[in-house]
């Protein structure tokens, strides 16, 4: 059942963060299924400018009401991951979505405030969650492309202000973490002051805590032993994401992991039978470990095991 971003948010503060996990096709869709069904986990879909022009957006929006059918338990959001205003307004116009983030990050800041209060007017007339981005955050993802030299924390004398002009319903912070497989070299990790600092500034507030995956080494091993090339490729801690889970990030997204159990499991799969050529045998493989690394997350998050209590809390 697709649910309120909202509602999600309220019962995870400060107790742990639901995953929001990218997604692009039937594959994964259905390995994400099963697996948030399998930990007991309540989740959000999340759907980039990129994954609506990948084959066409009604698809992949039929593909997930069916699957909704198909998993009847399930209770998740739907939510635009990195949209411009036109976007959201598009997502809006459809009433399909729990929730859009409107980034305009890479604007002056009263430019984002202006760009993300229209989308803030237009959401909240369809009873629509908002989520906005103040800093910027490194690294490539599809259309975003930040260079280290314009990355940039997020700036706690402008937190208060940005959200009280905006009156967006998230906030997605620029925390040290960056976009895509090569996020930290050395011994960077998360800026928890930031978080800390933020949480008394805006005490209750949901948190966004993007660029998150955790690149786990042994993917980028299997990965690189059957054929591919990815080199110094490092995400987050994960007991880190654990930790900001408990301190008002109510939200973590994940896309770059998605991409590398996905890589491994077809490269895998066509080295070790090379006389293959249909695609369902190594989509099946997709399906069923893309499922065990879902599980695998949410109990990172800590999201596990709490669908049930979701559940009742929705009847309140």
């Amino acid at each position: 059942m697709i649910v309120s971003t909202q509602a999600l948010f309220k019962h995870a503060y400060g107790q742990y963060a639901v995953g929001a996990y990218n997604i692009n096709n039937a594959e994964q869709i259905m390995g994400l299924f099963r697996g948030n069904m399998d930990s007991q986990a309540p989740f959000i879909i999340q759907i980039s400018q990129g994954a609506r022009g990948y084959t066409d957006k009604r698809l992949l929006e039929a593909m997930i009401r069916a699957a909704d059918q198909i998993f009847p338990d399930a209770l998740f959001a739907v939510h635009l991951d990195h949209g411009d205003e036109a976007t959201c307004m598009d997502c809006l116009a459809g009433g399909f979505y729990s929730s859009v983030m409107i980034d305009a990050s890479h604007e002056p800041f009263d430019q984002n405030v202006a760009i993300t209060g229209r989308v803030v007017d237009a959401a909240h007339k369809r009873k629509i969650a908002v989520e906005a981005e103040l800093g910027r955050l490194g690294g490539v993802e599809e259309h975003v492309s930040v260079d280290e030299a314009n990355a940039k924390l997020t700036d706690l004398r402008q937190v208060k202000e940005f959200v009280e002009r905006t009156g967006c319903d998230s906030l997605a912070c620029a925390i040290g973490t960056s976009h895509g497989a090569y996020k930290f070299t050395g011994s960077q990790g998360i800026h928890f002051e930031i978080i800390e600092q933020i949480q008394k500034l805006l005490p209750g507030f949901p948190l966004v805590m993007h660029g998150s995956s955790s690149v786990p080494q042994d993917e980028v091993r299997r990965i690189n032993a059957a054929g591919g090339k990815l080199k110094g490729a490092k995400g987050v801690d994960e007991a880190q994401i654990s930790k900001a889970g408990k301190m008002g990030v109510t939200k973590v997204n994940i896309d770059t992991d998605g991409r590398l159990v996905w890589c491994r499991a077809h490269r895998e799969s066509f080295r070790d039978k090379p006389e293959n050529f249909d695609l369902r045998s190594p989509g099946k493989i997709f399906m069923a470990e893309y499922a065990k690394y879902i599980v695998h997350k949410n109990d990172v998050l800590g999201s596990s095991g709490k669908l049930p209590e979701v559940k009742e809390f929705l009847k309140r």
